[in-house]
């Protein structure tokens, strides 16, 4: 990703946030341009338990006001993204003014692309405009809706990141994002060639099981899981989900990865069970459906570098490890990214790309009709 010797840093150094569907909270990098990209600081804050189970409930629909109730998380959202960007400022030493911009997700509430009208929607609660008056900073915002408008599925954005980062020409890599979600980035060896795509869940039902069961928002480690066992009619069902079979583009949420989806699957396959071996199973059906993934599409890459949060529960890289003989699976670590850094690198690399009014997305990984510069400004 490094520039030509020419070519003038322009936006030098940029924000990334990024707050996901596993709803665990904020990550924050500012990232340093000039040569590659360079994370210089990363912070991150937890959502309290008032606004995670607010954007929790929005993810579902027929709650009671529900704009009222979304303008007010979309604020409080702002709010936590601001205490990140004064954490990352304080931390560097840099002034607001030497900022470029701020890329800041938003909280994916509804993912529908392509589908009621024709062309469907995403929805990031986010206050884009607060953000910017809290910080002094340019904001960056609305990042996913252009590429559904070109007909795109507006996800996964990060595979073109991705590919500046952990591209090698003469090699196949791959990149798996365990994030709420699992997204698949396939860097092919001709250093050009990128495939992306949502394979399947990454922490969202596992760690809702958790939460529910034990009281933890996550499986530390998958340890809890380790103490189960599989349940086969159960796995056997979850995998037969049609959404693991359609091939890309494609990209899902927790519009379909929900609770009651488990729960519909759980009365059919499973009543009764014990929730360590649900979890066991949950864990097991999430290294299933990336290995699979990566069977599928990979493209013989022998280099699989895992990243999201996903990627600290060793139950679930040991399993996806074990279903991929013959390819190395490391953290992005390995590389010179630490994990929970990646995707808010991403982000912030996305609005970057705005501010030089050049693309963010890939046609080919969200099936657009073609590049498109994404997202909104907000001028500090």
């Amino acid at each position: 990703m490094t520039l030509p010797a020419h070519t003038p840093i322009a936006h030098r150094y940029c924000i990334g946030l990024m707050s996901g569907t596993s709803l665990d909270g904020v990550d924050g990098v500012l990232v340093d341009f000039a040569e590659g990209t360079q994370v210089l600081q990363h912070a991150s804050c937890g959502f309290d338990a008032a606004l995670r189970s607010e954007l929790l409930a929005l993810n579902r629909t027929g709650g009671h006001d529900e704009l009222h109730r979304a303008a007010l998380a979309a604020n409080a959202l702002a709010r936590s993204y601001a205490g990140v960007v004064r954490e990352l400022l304080q931390a560097s030493g840099l002034p607001p003014g030497q900022i470029a911009a701020i890329g800041a997700h938003g909280q994916t509430v509804r993912h529908r692309p392509h589908m009621f009208d024709g062309t469907g929607y995403t929805l990031q609660l986010n206050s884009p405009a607060l953000l910017a008056e809290l910080c002094g900073i340019t904001v960056v915002a609305d990042l996913r809706s252009r590429d559904v408008a070109a007909g795109g599925q507006g996800a996964p954005l990060v595979p073109a990141f991705h590919q500046g980062v952990f591209g090698h020409p003469g090699k196949t890599v791959l990149v798996l994002n365990l994030g709420g979600i699992a997204n698949l980035s396939v860097l092919d060896a001709d250093g050009a060639t990128v495939l992306g795509f949502d394979c399947g869940p990454g922490n969202a039902l596992m760690d809702g099981w958790c939460q529910r069961h034990t009281g933890q928002p996550y499986d530390d480690g998958g340890r809890w899981a380790a103490t189960g066992s599989v349940l086969p009619p159960l796995l056997d069902r979850l995998l037969a989900e049609p959404f693991l079979g359609e091939p890309p583009p494609k990209s899902t949420g927790r519009d379909l990865f929900h609770a009651d989806w488990l729960a519909s699957h759980l009365a059919a396959a499973a009543p009764g069970a014990s929730p360590a071996d649900v979890q066991a199973t949950l864990t097991e059906f999430t290294a299933r459906a990336c290995a699979d993934a990566v069977q599928r599409f990979g493209r013989g890459g022998g280099e699989l570098l895992v990243c999201g949060g996903g990627a600290f529960n060793t139950q679930l890289m040991q399993r996806i490890a074990a279903l991929l003989p013959g390819v190395a699976v490391d953290t992005t670590a390995a590389r010179g990214l630490p994990p929970q850094q990646v995707e808010a690198a991403a982000f912030a690399w996305l609005a970057r790309q705005a501010l030089l009014g050049l693309p963010g997305n890939l046609p080919a990984v969200t099936g657009a009709h073609g590049p498109r510069i994404l997202g909104a400004i907000y001028p500090a």
